[in-house]
């Protein structure tokens, strides 16, 4: 049998990932400009918490405050816990999120299954007053009724295909790439 071949097709270089950050972070703004000191940022484990470092930084310069940053970790809480071998790491939220508003940020939006996990792993830790979905990508077949807020990019794929998103911590580049079998 031979390698089935892929196509790699570059969907977001390192320049429209930082311009799709700081159109985000000011839209979070204008959003929420009535409530900002009730405003906090949470990044999902792996990539969506890199992501929402950047997006605090940018937001926290728009609005010349500092916006609490957190970590949360969905290991525990996905509906294919057993199926993974991936072990549970540290979520690190040093703050109350009862009352606030939780800008939930993720890389990739597919099914809605990570989101899904993330907000029964929110409720663990309180009663926030509302929670805002941030996605670098949606890339469509959601399986769940969930729709991000803000969208830093909206590309339509096969199911089949994949997305990757590498960052510079934690990839050495900035690049979002759609991989198809040709």
């Amino acid at each position: 049998m031979g390698a089935e071949k892929t196509r790699t097709t570059v969907v977001m270089d390192g320049e429209a990932l930082g311009r799709a950050v700081t159109r985000i972070a000011h839209e979070i703004a204008e959003k929420n400009a009535g409530s900002l000191d009730d405003l906090i940022i949470v990044g999902i484990r792996a990539r969506g918490d890199v992501l929402a470092k950047r997006i605090q930084v940018a937001l926290n310069r728009r609005i010349e405050k500092q916006v609490p940053f957190g970590v949360l970790d969905i290991t525990l809480y996905r509906d294919d816990v057993g199926s993974r071998a991936a072990l549970p790491r540290s979520t690190d939220i040093p703050f109350s999120i009862n009352g606030k508003i939780v800008v939930l940020i993720d890389d990739v939006l597919y099914t809605g299954r990570s989101v899904r996990a993330a907000m029964d792993a929110l409720v663990d830790f309180g009663r926030p007053q509302g929670i805002q979905l941030v996605v670098l990508i949606d890339r469509g077949h959601r399986e769940l009724p969930i729709k991000p807020d803000y969208v830093g990019k909206n590309i339509p794929t096969q199911p089949q295909a994949n997305v990757k998103v590498e960052l510079e911590e934690t990839d050495g580049r900035d690049i979002v790439v759609v991989e198809e079998a040709a």
